[in-house]
């Protein structure tokens, strides 16, 4: 098929996002997935953030859905959470948010996560019941000091004794934790051993309560006793992870998602036996994460994911994976790791890229296609005009405009990745709480799309 037969065929399924009851056709085609994850083609696009706000709060009160599980870090997330439930001792989201120390801050600090919050706490003290009321959780890896540091705080209040043995565990690695990396590279040249055994002690002591909880109290465990398991488990993973880095890289890569989906099976099961019935989760995470990564190159070359993954576990039925794209405009990221977070404007994407397929339909008439849906799942008609390999672009925290096509794109097969994709023509960068001198609105480009959904 030429590009113009693409198109031709593309087109009749296309469903313009142009006001927020457009988003009926975005629910609907999810169908009755009780997973639903939602990527983002950058980590720092306003668009996606809204978008991704609006569906989860439809979500939320049309579909019972419980929780929000984002790209972030166990403890830093929990904090959120607890602000959104009505706990905790923060006033406002920007202190609920104080815990996002480390770069990059911008993905979790910034105007629409603060807006997505504050409704979060409004919907909840609606909710009499505290079992029914949603929560904010994280389901990353970085953060092997700060959840060493939690394990040890539940103990200390609810068994001074346990407490002590875990602080004999993690002092194996508690001087260098703040420099998880340093500790990486030292075990992999064998310039000290590495704390595995007492990483997987501790995980086992905890995991050993939680199920005596299980049988004692009929199938519940207590919040605070699963939160300090997860961070258990995130200190556990985050050893395995640090020391990784240093070997094959689809090695660290796999271990992560693999504790994505892992922390994401565990928290249902937790907030599933709270409630008394299956417990919906909604997903937020890079398209690199959540696209299956069986469709395409890293897949190809032995990487796994988190799409991949809970697909494979749960059936394609129940689990709906929503891509997002965009064809040019800005975005905010680093220019380099650890860097001061800038305004970029996005190149134009490349001929042969799903992007620029998307992009021509956004250009046919009528010129209604700023934002749009192009549902795959259930469509032959889609799947067979996408059956081809596309580039496909990928920014994450750092963007690298003069090395794009090395830096930021890859092969992937978009009808088997997907269940359906959200397509922003020119998007719009995410705002910082913290704005760099680095950050520059001044020559933002112009807001000529609609922003409101």
């Amino acid at each position: 098929m030429t590009n113009q037969d693409i198109r031709a065929a593309l087109r009749a399924h296309t469903l313009p996002l142009r006001t927020e009851d457009d988003l009926d056709a975005v629910l609907e085609h999810m169908d009755r997935a009780d997973l639903v994850l939602m990527g983002e083609a950058s980590h720092g696009t306003r668009d996606f953030y809204q978008l991704r706000a609006n569906l989860s709060r439809r979500l939320v009160v049309e579909r019972g859905f419980d929780a929000i599980a984002v790209e972030a870090d166990w403890p830093d997330a929990l904090q959120v959470s607890r602000f959104v439930q009505l706990g905790g001792g923060d006033q406002t989201a920007d202190q609920a948010l104080s815990g996002f120390e480390r770069f990059p801050q911008w993905m979790w600090r910034n105007d629409e996560v603060v807006d997505l919050l504050y409704w979060m706490r409004l919907h909840n003290q609606q909710e009499r019941d505290p079992v029914r009321r949603i929560g904010f959780f994280g389901i990353d890896l970085y953060s092997l000091h700060k959840s060493m540091q939690a394990v040890v705080r539940y103990l200390e209040k609810a068994d001074p004794k346990a407490a002590l043995r875990a602080r004999e565990r993690y002092s194996c690695i508690d001087h260098i934790s703040m420099d998880p990396q340093r500790y990486g590279y030292a075990t992999v040249l064998g310039l000290r051993p590495d704390c595995e055994e007492e990483m997987v002690r501790q995980l086992s002591e905890l995991t050993a309560q939680a199920q005596r909880h299980m049988v004692e109290s009929g199938g519940s465990v207590p919040d605070e006793l699963f939160y300090a398991q997860q961070n258990a488990r995130v200190a556990r993973n985050a050893e395995s992870y640090y020391r990784a880095m240093f070997g094959r890289r689809d090695e660290s890569w796999n271990l992560r998602d693999t504790h994505m989906a892992d922390t994401l099976d565990a928290l249902r099961a937790h907030l599933s036996a709270r409630k008394g019935s299956t417990a919906k989760l909604i997903v937020w995470a890079h398209n690199s994460h959540l696209g299956d990564a069986r469709a395409t190159e890293m897949g190809w070359g032995g990487q796994i994911n988190l799409g991949q993954l809970m697909r494979e576990r749960h059936g394609a039925d129940e689990v709906y994976l929503l891509g997002f794209s965009t064809y040019d405009g800005t975005v905010t990221a680093a220019s380099e790791w650890d860097a001061p977070a800038e305004l970029k404007r996005v190149q134009p994407a490349l001929p042969g890229s799903i992007e620029a397929l998307l992009h021509g339909l956004s250009m046919q008439e009528p010129l209604d296609m700023a934002r749009y849906l192009l549902p795959i799942r259930g469509r032959p008609e889609v799947s067979q005009a996408l059956s081809a390999r596309w580039l496909e672009r990928a920014i994450g925290v750092v963007y690298r405009p003069d090395t794009e096509r090395v830096s930021h794109y890859f092969h992937a097969d978009v009808a088997r990745q997907f269940d359906g994709v959200i397509h922003v023509d020119r998007s719009m960068a995410i705002k910082p709480l913290e704005a760099s001198p680095h950050w520059n609105d001044q020559e933002e480009v112009p807001e000529t799309y609609p922003s409101g959904l």
